[in-house]
């Protein structure tokens, strides 16, 4: 059981029967009394003085690392322990022999498992950009997997209280956050779907639940922290490749992802334009080459070959090119002194466009794609177009240059 708190305490067990159930008193929260003599029977108990009857279980071959399972057998008050004890040794003889008691009753009642219902909320917008589906899995995989094969009416808003504060505890709060709300978004359909069915995270949430606050990482200065990224990549990445697709990052304002995704059928080094397909807002990117990033994108040419393909290609990479450069990132952090991040590069070029250059937001949001302000009059207003992004584009791309070298800084000292 578990105190006021939350801390896990000793397991209480007992010889289950009419007097000994009847004995139990309720507690602050909801705990759980053990059979001394039939593993897996057990009384819940909850704060109302409400008690039912449960059998845990581990279904399938997978021992340890199986999903634990809970059902109900029924409330104390209608049902006799000793039914109840014959009813777990019953459920507990079909996992033993291969059943899944509460898969069986959930598909004979038409309430899906949270599987299904995932899979369903996938399948809803086959828009979605693939990488954003593969997180979804994994944070479900990784933090809701003992719930895939629970009902959706099995998992209470107590539940979600237990996990959202595991999570934090644990994981920190921005899978605790992300978590928590995709579970909330799963639940949407069915709810509307199915009678009676209620989301256990709007439960949550009304019962005075809180998400945590978003903290974003801020830089320093660009003054401060480019020549010091610069210096600490300089040191630490020899791989050219890798270096150049860190450049491409300072120069761009880019995504990591949109960066490594760079094929050459999209940069007309000519016309000095390329153009991104997958992007995280889903719009195709079309921008200017700069005089430095034509420079990156000359040498990352003549290494290639001179053949089209990716323009930051790995050898060892299953898809061809860079998978990733995180790798880099705390011995970067390391070598120069202060923390670093690829976002962080983000985080410089819009803080030069618009702290240092006073360009309006309405120009830095469209050169690093993020997606337009829900603004009536902004709506109405045309595409930059690209002519009008190159001037503004280079004039960034030149003050971060100066920056990484350390000349920025002494120039605006002297002015």
């Amino acid at each position: 059981m578990t105190d006021t708190h939350g801390k896990r305490v000793a397991r209480v067990k007992i010889a289950i029967s009419k007097r000994t159930v009847d004995a139990l008193e309720p507690a602050e929260r909801e705990w759980i009394a053990w059979d001394d003599r039939l593993t897996g029977f057990g009384v819940r108990v909850y704060p109302s003085g409400r008690k039912s009857y449960i059998v845990n279980y581990r279904a399938g071959d997978g021992g340890r690392r199986a999903p634990n399972k809970r059902i109900v057998l029924g409330r104390s008050d209608r049902l006799s322990a000793d039914r109840a004890r014959r009813m777990a040794q019953k459920a507990l003889g079909d996992v033993a022999g291969g059943g899944d008691p509460a898969a069986e009753r959930a598909e004979a009642r038409g309430m899906p498992l949270l599987r299904q219902a995932f899979e369903e909320y996938l399948q809803a917008n086959p828009n979605r950009v693939p990488r954003t589906d593969k997180g979804y899995r994994q944070a479900v995989n990784r933090y809701l997997r003992d719930w895939l094969d629970r009902p959706l009416d099995a998992i209470t808003r107590r539940d979600v209280e237990a996990r959202f504060n595991h999570l934090s505890l644990n994981h920190g709060w921005a899978p605790a956050n992300r978590t928590i709300s995709l579970l909330g978004s799963i639940y949407r359909r069915p709810c509307v779907d199915l009678d009676g069915l209620r989301n256990p995270v709007e439960q949550w949430r009304a019962a005075g639940g809180k998400l945590h606050a978003k903290k974003r990482r801020k830089i320093s200065s660009p003054a401060e922290v480019l020549p010091r990224w610069r210096a600490g990549i300089d040191e630490v990445v020899a791989w050219p490749a890798a270096r150049d697709a860190f450049w491409a990052g300072f120069l761009t304002g880019m995504r990591l992802n949109e960066v490594l995704a760079l094929r050459w059928e999209r940069v007309d080094r000519k016309a000095l334009i390329f153009r991104v397909e997958r992007t995280k807002s889903g719009v195709p990117l079309e921008l200017p080459i700069t005089r430095q990033l034509a420079d990156v994108f000359s040498r990352r040419w003549e290494e290639c070959g001179g053949r089209d393909g990716w323009v930051f290609p790995s050898p060892a990479s299953g898809s061809g090119r860079i998978p990733d450069l995180s790798q880099y990132y705390k011995r970067i952090g390391a070598a120069c002194g202060t923390r670093f991040w690829y976002h962080g590069l983000r985080n410089a070029f819009i803080t030069v466009a618009e702290r240092e250059l006073m360009m309006p937001p309405s120009l830095t949001k469209r050169l690093v794609n993020h997606a337009p302000p829900q603004d009536i009059t902004q709506s109405y207003a045309a595409d930059w177009t690209i002519d009008q992004l190159r001037e503004p584009a280079q004039k960034i791309a030149d003050r971060i240059e100066a920056l990484m070298t350390g000349e920025g800084e002494t120039g605006a000292e002297a002015a």
